[in-house]
Order: C-alpha cells, then structure tokens, then sequence
C-alpha cells in the first residue's frame, strides 16, 4: 500500500498540528489552574469544597459533549466541529477571566469544558483518517508529546502568573492561540464533508438521557459528601434518576436506528478492555493533579509557583518518556507495555505514601518521576489496543467514548476523592484526639513545651494559645494521613486493573494497518 499513499500537504500538516495545540490547551486549562485553586479560592470568596467545582464542572462538562462528539463530527464535518469547538473555547476562556463570582466563572468552566471537550476525541480521530498506517503510531507519539508539554508548563506558568501578575490572566493567555487555532484548521483541514442529513434523525431522546444521567450522577457524587449522602432528600431524588436514566439511555441507544452513540463498539473486546482502562488512568490523573497541589497549599503553605515547581517534575519525565515509549511500542507486546507503565504508575503512588509534614521536594521528586515515566507508557498502548483493530468508520464514534471513560474516571475520581478526603481527615482527627489524653506523657511533655514558649511570648492566655496550637498540629496531622491513604487507594487501583489485561487480543503495527486499509 505504501506505493500508493499520498503524501500530506503542507497545509495538511499545519492544520492538524494546530488541531494538537487545540488540545494542548485545553489540558494546559486543567494543569495551569491546578496550582492555582487556592488563588482563585480567594479571588471568589470560595470555600475549599466550593473551588473543587471549577475543576469538576470543567470534567463534567467535558463529559457530556465528548460521547456526542463522533455524531456531531458526522453532522458538520471535522473541520467545522473543530473551529467551533476552538473558538466557542476561546470565548468562554475570556469569560472565565471576568467572572465574577463563583456561579459565574461554574457557568463559564462549564462552557469552556463543554466547547473544549470534543477537541480531544477529534485529534485522536483524525490521525486515524488523515494518516497511513505506518505513520500512525509516531504520529500518535508526536501528539503525545505536544500534549504532555501541558503538564510540564502549566504549573509553573499558572504559578508565575498567578504570583507576578493576576489569576485572570490563567485565562486570557488562551485568546490569541485559540485564534490561530481557528484560522488555520478552517484553512488547512477538510478532511470529510458534513452529511447534513443526520440532522433529520437526531436522537434528542439519547442526548437528553445522556445529559440527565452524567449531570445527575456527578451531582450525587459531588454533593453527597455535604449533604450526608442519602439522609438528604435531593441526594436520594438524584441518585434515582441517574439509575433510571442511566438504564434507560443503554436500552433506547441499543435499539434506536439512529443512535447518537454507537454502543456496540464494545462489542469489540478489545475496545471494552482498553476502555476500562482508560477510566482507570482518567481516575489516577486528574485525582492526584488535584490532590497534590491541595496537599502543598495546606499542609506545606506553599504558594501558587511553589507548587508549579513541585507538580513540573510528572510533566518533565513524562516528556522524556515518550522518548523511551516509542521504541519499546515498535519492539515489546503492547500487552507487557501497559502492564509495565500501570505497574510504575502504581509504585510512584504508592512512594507518595509515606509522606510526613516535614516531607520536602525531594520527598516528592522521585514518586513523581516514576509517575510521570509510567504514562507514556500507559497511554500509548491504551490508543493502539483500544482503537486499533475497529474499522475506519468506526473511529469517530469509538474515539469519543474511549475519550469520555478517561474523563469520566477524572470527574468520579475526583468526586470520590473530595468526599474521602473529608471523611478520612475527621476519622483521623477523632483517633488521635483519643489516644492523645491526659495521660499521655508525650502529649504532656509537648503541651507544657508549647504552654512555656506561649507564656515566653507574653500571650494573655498561654495555656489556651498553647492547647490550640497543639489542636491544629493534630489537625495537620489528621490531613496527612488522609492523604497517604488516598495515594495508597489510587496505586490499589491501578495494581487491580492489571487483572484484567489477559483478555486483551494481541494488537500490533501490521495487524492495525491490515484493519484500516
């Protein structure tokens, strides 16, 4: 076949790798305003359980449009979704820099996932399209590693400009790339043509259902934890809806004729697997990006560019192994690849474990690393063994829903994990203020040190001022074993999903282009 390919144009080239730093951007919006939560948290009057929503409402918008995201990419075209998509994302970042409270700037993360999140699934798709299979796994490396500049640059930057300048600016720097984004994909990338007829037949019923069910679901998720789960009339209303919905959905998108996504991708086991495992690695990274940073700011009291300087090190590795990645893609069973890089991703969290409150950079560095060289080789056996072996035609579709398992993963593990995190550092709290009692003759030797620097100080009352200084240590105490009990949770997770890859159906470079051609 190789004798007959056409070669790319230039403006084919150009319009699809403005098309990857589409995307670039909108993971770059998830990194930059994680080291910066604590910031906008004051700049909106926010507690820290409120800010969470502008990091969730971004996924759970994401997760929404991104299972439509095949059929609308039928409906209008790759090169007309995708400048919609660019720009209607371009707006709503430069809302987000003038919003001015919390519902606000919710309202405009929720636009800006909802417009952001079909560009993922689009990029992945058309490398499928436009290029011959021998290009596709370097091609797949290549995007992979335009995309993991993201979390290299997005702490620091968010961190810099949060501390030198405003937190607004998080935003506005997206304007004029989102442009250029827009002006070269219109230019440069018509692949395919809209077929206009499908609007005739949309499943309104399916997006409706899809709507209720992610929206409901990720509320219950979210909010339950506040609300004391099902003692809450709301929670209970909700979670029933999710549950009917979420059946209801599976059953008319089976039978429609015209479903607005194709389920019966999963019928390819390969494609099913490779999808749970993409709602594994969705779990462990969004998690633990919200995690870490929220462990330095409250633990630590870092600021906005220290935890930037901390969270570059996953992004630096995972930079420099894509250059590892490819090789080992070419010459090792995809299988042994993901087993590897799960296995790493789990012993770097695991590492994680073992933090203390005096833990320091270095204490981090070497968990992060691991971290940031396992997913490379996470993610690129994941594409191939999922989407490698469905036909052509069926890329869009699948792509979509492979995209929106790894999105939903990050939005539930990100839900479950605020939750645990409130619950766990209460439990914690509660078991050592009982084995800290008048008794206690270390407890003792500590309160009277603290109670004689306080009287030192000249403070009015130091006994008072010393047992609540000895209250907050037992406080910070209670968080950092929440959060050793979370990394040790994720790395369990991702050590279980390796159960699962002997049922995947051996997928290699011949056999993917043999299918596509």
């Amino acid at each position: 076949m190789e004798d007959t390919e056409k070669p790319l144009s230039l403006g084919q080239w150009l319009g699809f790798f403005s098309m990857a730093v589409g995307v670039f951007m909108a993971v770059l919006d998830i990194q930059i305003v994680a080291s910066s939560i604590q910031k906008i948290q004051a700049g909106l009057s926010a507690t820290k359980e409120e800010v969470a929503w502008v990091q969730t409402s971004y996924l759970i918008a994401e997760v929404i449009i991104i299972p439509l995201s095949g059929w609308l990419g039928r409906v209008f075209s790759t090169r007309y979704l995708y400048v919609i998509s660019a720009g209607g994302f371009t707006l709503a970042s430069l809302l987000c820099a003038f919003a001015w409270n919390l519902p606000s700037m919710i309202v405009f993360r929720c636009l800006q996932g909802f417009m952001g999140g079909a560009m993922i699934p689009m990029t992945f798709t058309v490398i499928f399209i436009l290029f011959p299979p021998r290009l596709q796994p370097v091609i797949t490396i290549v995007v992979g590693l335009i995309v993991t500049m993201a979390p290299t640059i997005g702490p620091v930057l968010g961190g810099f400009l949060t501390e030198t300048y405003n937190w607004q600016l998080l935003f506005l720097i997206n304007i004029i790339p989102g442009i250029i984004v827009c002006v070269l994909v219109w230019k440069y990338l018509d692949i395919d043509r809209p077929d206009w007829a499908l609007l005739q037949k949309i499943d309104f019923v399916g997006i409706a259902l899809i709507a209720i069910f992610l929206g409901s679901l990720q509320f219950v998720l979210e909010e339950g934890v506040h609300k004391q789960w099902f003692e809450d009339n709301l929670i209970v209303a909700l979670t029933l809806v999710a549950v009917v919905t979420g059946i209801a959905m599976l059953i008319w998108e089976l039978k429609i004729e015209h479903p607005i996504i194709d389920l019966y991708a999963f019928r390819n086991l390969n494609f099913a697997v490779g999808c749970g495992y993409s709602f594994v690695l969705g779990v462990g990274l969004y998690t633990i990006i919200y995690l870490t940073p929220v462990y330095l700011s409250s633990v630590k009291g870092l600021n906005s560019l220290q935890i930037g300087y901390y969270l570059m090190v996953v992004g630096l590795f995972q930079l420099l192994s894509a250059f590892v990645a490819g090789p080992m893609q070419k010459k090792m069973d995809l299988r042994w690849m993901l087993c590897i890089g799960f296995g790493l991703f789990a012993l770097g969290s695991w590492m994680n474990s073992y933090l203390t409150a005096e833990s320091g950079y270095w204490e981090f560095f070497w968990p992060q690393a691991i971290r940031g060289m396992a997913l490379m080789l996470c993610f690129l056996p994941i594409n191939t063994l999922a989407l490698g072996l469905l036909p052509v035609e069926e890329i869009k579709n699948a792509s979509g829903l492979y995209t929106l398992m790894r999105n939903l993963g990050g939005a539930i593990g990100l839900a479950v994990a605020n939750s645990q995190m409130i619950y766990l550092t209460k439990a914690n709290y509660a078991t050592l203020r009982e084995s800290v009692t008048a008794s206690h003759y270390q407890a003792q030797q500590m309160l009277e040190g603290l109670t004689e620097s306080m009287a030192q100080m000249n403070l009015p009352n130091p006994d008072l001022a010393a047992l609540k200084q000895m209250t907050g240590l037992a406080l910070r105490e209670a968080e950092v074993m929440t959060f050793n009990h979370l990394f040790q949770m994720i790395a369990l997770i991702f050590l279980a999903s390796l159960a699962v890859a002997p049922f995947l159906k051996k997928v290699d470079a011949e056999q993917a282009a043999a299918i596509h051609e």
